[in-house]
């Protein structure tokens, strides 16, 4: 018997160890994601920050998944970005291949138990969020009503813009009444916040509760601030942020007017929405190697250098929270009493 190997044998081993080298290389690189396009599905109108923060990722992200497939925007408005959530959740296949842009206080509706629902919040495939936000409540300038006291003795209501029950236009304001006694007469029907920002330019509507992150980063927020059209009276965060130094929180004025505790439970459930950000969702039942694939493209796509220098350019800020984290978040947020859910209900005005 011979001892050696024929040239023959070697010349197998090695196509078959460079077969076994690449076939490792593209499962590392996701093949399935080669020659692919994702959809991102956004649940607003476009001009919007939702729109515009979805439309900066979609640029960058593409560049961090393997095998760089095209992702496509596509906006679908409607009811708050509740059409949307219903369409990612329940029509889109599982394979990762569609992502939404949608509301997070889109666990409002299902809470109060809204028969359009057709998501269960805590098990969206959660990828992650490019910040953590608070809201604030302004006036135009103009307007009769320049302190919280002046809304809270306030003998006709001011009018705010609301797109669906799930927006900061509409819970805000219910949120005021429910905790501070500031009445508000809401009006709805408008597509998201570029149209309010009209009817706050026309006179239509006095205030809107956008989120300070949008305030700052865009415009027509950043000429109102400039030339005086607008004057902020509240924000939600836990301290003020030091661009609204002069601006009392939500808390403070909670400690000054005394609110009962049911008041201050009811705040946090519904301020949660604003830590959520701006979060990116796909389908339940996505394979796990993908959800992670997908997560950490996401995270990568966030230090990209060249995104925080469009995000710093645009006075945007990056605070991101993990898929994980944001996960995580969902499913507490919709575990709550039937106390609160009770609460909830008049705040979405049901």
């Amino acid at each position: 018997m011979s001892c050696c190997v024929s040239p023959v044998s070697i010349s197998v081993l090695f196509a078959l160890l460079v077969f076994l080298l690449l076939s490792s290389t593209l499962h590392a690189q996701d093949p399935s994601y080669q020659g692919k396009s994702i959809r991102l599905v956004v649940g607003s109108t476009t001009g919007g920050g939702y729109d515009l923060w979805a439309r900066v990722l979609a640029r960058y992200l593409s560049q961090h998944i393997p095998g760089k497939p095209e992702i496509v925007v596509q906006n679908m408005p409607g009811a708050g970005s509740l059409v949307a959530a219903n369409y990612v959740y329940g029509l889109a296949k599982p394979d990762g291949l569609t992502l939404g842009a949608i509301l997070p206080a889109l666990y409002f509706d299902q809470l109060v138990g809204r028969k359009e629902v057709q998501f269960d919040w805590a098990k969206f495939t959660w990828i992650g969020s490019p910040e953590q936000n608070d809201i604030l409540h302004f006036m135009r300038a103009d307007a009769p009503y320049r302190t919280v006291e002046d809304l809270r003795n306030a003998k006709e209501p001011p009018k705010c813009g609301s797109s669906g029950t799930g927006t900061t236009g509409h819970y805000i304001p219910r949120l005021l009444e429910e905790t501070l006694g500031i009445k508000t007469r809401i009006v709805s029907g408008y597509q998201g916040g570029s149209e309010i920002d009209l009817a706050v330019e026309r006179g239509e509507v006095q205030c809107w509760s956008p989120l300070v992150a949008t305030f700052f980063g865009r415009e027509p927020y950043i000429t109102w601030s400039k030339k005086g059209f607008v004057r902020v009276l509240i924000q939600t965060g836990r301290k003020r942020d030091p661009r609204l130094a002069d601006v009392p929180t939500i808390y403070e004025l909670m400690d000054q007017y005394k609110t009962p505790e049911s008041g201050r439970r009811l705040a946090k459930v519904v301020l949660t929405a604003a830590t959520l950000g701006r979060p990116i969702v796909s389908t339940p039942g996505i394979a796990q190697g993908r959800v992670k694939l997908l997560r950490e493209a996401y995270a990568k796509t966030l230090k990209d250098p060249e995104l925080l220098a469009e995000v710093k350019k645009r006075g945007w800020e990056v605070n991101p929270l993990t898929g994980e984290e944001l996960e995580s978040l969902a499913k507490e947020v919709i575990a709550q009493p039937p106390e609160v859910i009770e609460r909830m209900k008049w705040v979405l005005g049901r």
